[in-house]
């Protein structure tokens, strides 16, 4: 009798273990692939809106109706609430109190901006990422604003019942979300207007067989008169003029530079609690890694809510294509449906490490992978990005260093 209790009671013990071990195994929701919110379509008003610099095409669902209104407005955001209100009033008429009004935009030049308004209004606007949007794939397709806001409005749809693969919604970020990603954004485009400037002056230059001058000299456009080509001979006019317009071009992305990283600098000291900041201290602490990568990354996905690490993967574009039918298995490459930014600024960063911590774990991983096998470092590099990218979202977030990393003391 004694043993027969004692084995129910494990038979119970080992039920409940099971369960445990299937809740902790299961994924946390991904609310970009599908809407966590109950969809109750007889309640929900559903519009989706085709966004131009002329006119806003808006498509809606309205319960109770057996038509699907298809309005063009001016683009004012004002006049799509009225829209939007009467048909919520044409819905009441028809029997169907509304509860909740869904509206969804793709992602373009416009931005964010409109769903913060509309949810600043009570209305639920979501963006949709524009390469999510499931198209046609004859080789030539029928194109117009109409048939758009018929194809996004299916894909709408089947994200807010809840089924996965139908379009993928974009984080709406805050108004001071976006703005902090507008000085190192700026910073590298300057950075490439700088060297397209240094390089369209050497080339000036270089016409003529000037080769031991260097055009980013602070005095170099007074030297210009005294340049002198291997004939002995100065620099035409209209060079020389071009020359120092472009140094002068120089001088003021040079100066423009300079005030961004000065003003970054200012941002550290009077706001050091703020996410992105105590991210970018944890981050300049790692050998090799500088504070324009550091800032880059925690404003661009270090601090973003992310699911998982694979989530960290794929956003940074460093996850597969693989391309399988039948018996035919291969890999494309990478994905690059991630942020360009991050993707470009990770290879560099891993190649750094490799020469900055050639003692941690995940370098050694790489040489052990990579040693006795030909041409393997290229891509192997991507690999080393992938893991390194979500090593530093767990260190940058939870505080895990990276095994073997070193640090510099903190200050």
């Amino acid at each position: 009798m004694l043993w027969g209790k004692r084995r129910d009671s494990c038979k119970i013990v080992a039920s409940i273990n099971l369960q445990l071990t299937e809740l902790l195994m299961q994924k946390p929701h991904d609310n970009s692939k599908a809407s966590p919110a109950a969809f109750m379509q007889d309640n929900t008003l559903i519009a989706v809106i085709e966004l131009s610099l002329s006119n806003w095409l808006v498509a809606g669902l309205i319960p109770g109706v057996s038509r699907e209104p298809l309005k063009k407005l001016e683009p004012n955001p004002e006049d799509l609430l009225k829209l939007l209100h009467s048909w919520r009033d044409e819905a009441i008429k028809a029997g169907r109190p509304i509860t909740r009004i869904a509206v969804a935009y793709e992602t373009g030049r416009d931005s964010f901006w409109l769903a913060r308004w509309l949810r600043e209004r009570g209305i639920d606007a979501h963006v949709i990422h524009a390469t999510s949007v499931t198209v046609s794939r004859e080789h030539r397709r029928a194109k117009t604003d109409r048939l758009d806001t018929a194809m996004l409005k299916r894909g709408f749809l089947g994200w807010l019942r809840g089924e996965r693969g139908h379009c993928t919604v974009a984080i709406v970020p805050t108004m001071e979300e976006e703005d902090a990603k507008r000085p190192h954004r700026e910073r590298e485009g300057l950075v490439h207007e700088q060297t397209r400037a240094v390089n369209r002056m050497k080339s000036a230059l270089i016409q003529f067989g000037v080769r031991n001058f260097n055009p980013k000299l602070r005095k170099a456009s007074v030297k210009l008169e005294t340049v002198r080509t291997p004939e002995g001979k100065s620099l035409p006019p209209n060079t020389i003029a071009a020359l120092r317009r472009d140094m002068e071009r120089l001088k003021i992305i040079k100066e423009q530079i300079k005030a961004i990283e000065q003003a970054r600098l200012q941002q550290f000291e009077q706001k050091p609690e703020a996410l992105a900041n105590r991210m970018v201290y944890l981050l300049v602490r790692i050998y090799g890694l500088g504070l324009e990568t550091a800032d880059l990354l925690a404003h661009e996905l270090l601090s973003r809510t992310l699911r998982d690490r694979k989530a960290v993967a794929r956003y940074a574009g460093l996850t597969g294509s693989p391309d399988e039918s039948g018996s035919k298995r291969r890999e494309k490459g990478l994905s690059r449906s991630g942020n360009a930014r991050v993707r470009k600024i990770m290879i560099q960063l891993a190649w750094r490490m490799v020469k900055f911590q050639p003692d941690s774990a995940l370098v050694q991983w790489f040489k052990q992978r990579t040693e006795n096998t030909k041409g393997s470092r290229k891509p192997m590099i991507v690999a080393l990005a992938r893991k390194l990218i979500i090593a530093l979202w767990r260190y940058a977030n939870d505080g895990v260093i990276p095994e073997g990393f070193r640090l510099h003391s903190a200050a």
